[in-house]
């Protein structure tokens, strides 16, 4: 349009780093991040990731190189986030239950020049070191990050000294008066966040400031989140870079809770001695709350709104954690949107349906936050929009500026994901006739059982209903008649108990008889570090115990 002129005074490259900078100067003291006896304020982490920008810079990173992270919900992890992307590379969130050899292989996909690590973990990355040393890469430069009430000579588990950088000397060398590096382009890379898989094809998606900004901004909205909220660190800020609370929070001049542990005496306690107003954390998270003994259950001091998200939650945990006085936020996303990327929007006529209604109906994924443009339900192969009836599958896609730039080092597998012109999810599920989503299951996950598709999410509610268990996943079985069939995984909760027997009963008065589990076994369930149940191994375990007609046969 005539009398337009794009130039720097009114197009500049959206970025985090300005979250920082405005809490910095309008909230210049008020507290910033709590963890145990320690404080900041913004005034204070301004100045700390201005100087470890600088000491970064100085040990030769430059635009663009990757800097890794191996550590807990610390102060710390929380000012890489600021630090790295203002020195221009790109923070590695690395996830704290990786083993060497894991460890080893996303420090030499990334390409990593530094790994800032936490003490507790210094082992796993001189195993990873060892790794890389034998296949003769180049190393990066390890720093150690010290318990801030510990001495800092740090001695590791073979108790010899280490001769390795100690972070907050690091820091210390650092210049108040370094200038930023902010991104020339609002796309180029923030973070290289990693998916779950094998060791042999990892997947680094890749985030850009300008989806970071945006989907941080939406976080902040779809929360509920005034000026000075008090955030609880129960959602690893390894995972998605914290599901993007981790600039949200700066965003609106927060607090940041930092715990090390997650366990619900501690979240109950933080909440009362802090007044925590906001936390996240996946399902897992709030039955761990719902199931706490009475005696580390402490009243709230207000309403905590809780984002969830990583897993369908079951309805009955969401009802019970509106009945301890949380507010629920259901999200929905995954690696690649930058984590929340739907919102199951509270609906006022919703209010006077009963509770059970209520939970059924938030249950479900919703739509698109504001940052994200599109979500739709697809047939993956004509790209047409399945009918809104609730019953018709196809497959969840997101279009919009929250969704990743790519897989690092994979174009091959960016274009399979982006075909079409629309992000394909791999999840499944229907649309309803009010427009939300509701998933169904993964496309691997789904239970073919004699033709018939089986959900094991809504198998696994059902499950979740009951008053014994605390846990459950259902994965598909080899049946030689029916093909494969639903096989439950459950935990009992302390001090209740149920037979195989009583499980598939209560499941067949619940459920079609087709989509009943025809086995169930008792046991602890591997989890990942944010939650989420490892069914590629409850699957092997269900392969490994036979096909169940056969084994039916021989009785």
């Amino acid at each position: 349009m005539d009398g337009a002129d794009r130039c720097s005074a009114n197009h500049v490259p959206l970025t985090p780093i300005t979250f920082l900078e405005r809490s910095a100067a309008v909230y210049g003291d008020r507290i910033s991040l709590v963890y145990g006896r320690l404080r900041y304020t913004w005034k204070d982490t301004l100045q700390r990731c201005t100087r470890l920008a600088s000491a970064l810079v100085r040990l030769g990173i430059a635009p663009g190189d990757v800097v890794a992270a191996l550590a807990p919900n610390i102060p710390a992890m929380y000012e890489l986030h600021f630090a790295v992307p203002m020195a221009g590379a790109v923070l590695c969130t690395l996830n704290i239950r990786h083993d060497a050899a894991m460890v080893s292989t996303l420090l030499t996909h990334s390409e990593a020049k530094i790994i800032i690590v936490d003490y507790q973990f210094l082992h796993i990355v001189k195993g990873a070191i060892e790794v890389m040393s034998q296949r003769k890469e180049k190393l990066p430069l390890v720093v150690i990050i010290q318990e801030y009430d510990q001495p800092s000579s740090h001695k590791d588990r073979a108790g010899s000294a280490s001769e390795d950088l100690e972070f907050e000397k690091l820091l210390a060398t650092g210049e108040l008066d370094f200038e930023i590096r902010r991104p020339k382009d609002e796309w180029d890379p923030i973070s290289l966040n990693y998916t779950s898989g094998t060791t042999s094809r990892p997947k680094g998606v890749i985030y850009s400031h300008r989806g970071a900004y945006l989907n941080s901004l939406s976080t902040v909205l779809l929360n509920g989140m005034c000026s000075n909220p008090i955030y609880l660190w129960t959602v690893p800020m390894f995972h998605c870079n914290g599901w993007c609370f981790t600039w949200a929070v700066a965003a609106q001049g927060g607090t940041n809770v930092c715990q090390r542990n997650v366990t619900a005496k501690e979240i109950f306690d933080n909440i009362s001695q802090h007044k925590v107003t906001h936390m996240a954390g996946a399902p897992t998270v709030l039955n761990m709350i719902i199931n706490a003994p009475i005696s580390e259950q402490k009243p709230l001091p207000e309403k905590v709104t809780v984002m969830t998200g990583g897993a369908p939650p079951p309805s009955h945990v969401l009802y019970k954690m509106r009945a301890l006085g949380f507010f629920v936020v259901h999200s929905y996303g995954l690696t690649e949107t930058y984590g929340p990327a739907t919102v199951c929007v509270w609906k006022p006529e919703w209010d006077s349906l009963p509770q059970d209604k209520q939970a059924k109906l938030n249950s479900r994924q919703g739509l698109q936050h504001v940052g994200m443009e599109e979500v739709d339900i697809k047939d993956p192969v004509t790209m047409e929009s399945v009918p809104a009836d609730g019953k018709t599958m196809g497959e969840v896609m997101f279009r919009g500026n929250t969704v990743m730039n790519g897989y690092l080092k994979d174009l091959k597998a960016t274009r399979e994901a982006f075909n079409g012109g629309w992000f394909r999810s791999g999840d499944l599920g229907v649309r309803h006739l009010d427009g939300y989503i509701e998933l169904k299951d993964r496309s691997k996950d789904i239970i073919i059982s004699g033709g018939e598709n089986i959900s094991s999410i809504e198998v696994e509610s059902v499950l979740f209903s009951h008053p014994a268990v605390l846990e459950a996943a259902v994965v598909g079985r080899p049946d030689d008649h029916w093909g494969e069939t639903p096989c439950a995984f459950v935990k009992l909760k302390d001090g209740c108990s149920a037979t195989e027997e009583e499980i598939i009963e209560f499941c067949r008065e619940h459920l079609p008889h087709y989509m009943s589990p025809r086995c169930v076994v008792f046991k602890d369930l591997p989890k990942t570090s944010t939650g989420k149940t490892q069914k590629f191994i409850l699957k092997q375990e269900a392969k490994a115990m036979g096909s169940l007609s056969k084994r039916i046969s021989k009785l």
